[in-house]
């Protein structure tokens, strides 16, 4: 059985609404915005840089961008058949209670590559009512899920690479 190849999504993903456009193209992305978000958020406090670079570089990324000013960002890490992982979904305070996370999830939902996937997870303290609208519910059967969870990875005394 011979295993097709098919081509990683590099194709270049675009939604536009007004003044906002929604791209999966990563030469747009701001590397230091990015970082400076995460490394204060809840869930990447204290992130490196060179980690949030190789998580860029592993997934596809949509950035949220107002003229060529980056204002928001997701990734999705996905085998493109099965499984995705939605993550470090964020849209900075000036341009929040818009829409705009939502018009987010729309295209993120929306994009080709993502289609017909078995299941999708993502872990949030407080956007729960944002997910569901995109059919996100709690974990049906939490007792067959395992983790290995390190949340002093990113601690200035852990081992960095």
């Amino acid at each position: 059985m011979a295993i097709t190849t098919a081509k990683r999504p590099a194709d270049l993903y675009e939604s536009r609404k007004g003044e906002f456009l929604v791209s999966t193209d990563r030469s747009r992305l701001d590397l230091n915005l990015i970082h400076h978000f995460l490394t204060g958020c809840y869930w990447a406090k204290g992130i490196p840089r060179k980690t949030v670079a190789r998580s860029i570089e592993h997934s596809l990324c949509f950035g949220m961008y107002n003229a060529d000013k980056q204002m928001a960002f997701a990734r999705v890490i996905s085998d493109y058949a099965t499984y995705a992982y939605l993550g470090d979904v964020f849209v900075l305070d000036p341009y929040r209670r818009q829409g705009l996370g939502k018009w987010m999830m729309q295209c993120i939902m929306a994009h080709p590559w993502l289609q017909g996937l078995r299941r999708w997870s993502l872990l949030t303290r407080d956007a729960h009512m944002l997910y569901a609208q995109f059919g996100f519910t709690p974990l049906k059967a939490p007792e067959r899920y395992m983790e290995i969870h390190n949340p002093r990875v990113y601690s200035p005394t852990a081992v960095q690479e």
